[in-house]
């Protein structure tokens, strides 16, 4: 499938999309995030479910970042499947592997099927400017991820992750999120 594709055309109308539209930043000024990568992930997952060639190198920059891809489903958009790397990749190879991944082998889900396929939604995040807290509170709600990293009652380091978007989604204030992160 390419550019330009009915999952394309799908996902824009879906999605609300108008050309120019900014969907993302870096500290620089210029984009990153494009909405050729959400193209780019419905054509990957297109091509594993029904066995066909992957899609072609796409046109969007090759920089390396570390990125999630989230998968939602259906008009109210249930989580559908959400897995990313910290280590940074180049997006091209990141994103072809972390489309498939979050929407065929998140734990919390089965696979996706090519019944739900039409159905989906996706959104992609490109991580940049990590910096420590000085607190649990020293972040913005909607505005900022947040990732922390502890040893359980057993000793074990556990890490969680929420994307920006997610304690703002479910309603949480600062120590809700950290609370569900804890939990997570």
């Amino acid at each position: 499938m390419a550019s330009g594709s009915r999952n394309e055309e799908r996902w824009k109308e879906r999605n609300g999309y108008h050309p120019g539209t900014m969907v993302g930043t870096q500290g620089r000024g210029f984009r990153i995030i494009k909405p050729e990568m959400c193209y780019f992930c419905f054509d990957v997952l297109y091509c594993h479910l029904y066995n066909l060639q992957p899609p072609q190198v796409p046109s969007f920059c090759n920089e390396n970042y570390p990125l999630f891809v989230t998968w939602k489903i259906g008009k109210d958009q249930k989580l559908r499947g959400c897995i990313g790397t910290f280590n940074e990749m180049h997006l091209h190879q990141g994103l072809r592997e972390y489309a498939v991944t979050s929407a065929m082998k998140d734990s919390r889900f089965s696979p996706v099927s090519r019944e739900e396929f039409p159905s989906l939604h996706v959104s992609v995040s490109i991580l940049c400017h990590f910096e420590d807290g000085a607190d649990y509170t020293d972040w913005d709600l909607g505005t900022h991820g947040i990732r922390i990293e502890f040893n359980n009652e057993r000793g074990s380091k556990k890490t969680a992750t929420f994307l920006p978007e997610v304690p703002t989604a479910q309603g949480w204030d600062k120590v809700q999120t950290i609370d569900s992160l804890l939990r997570k």
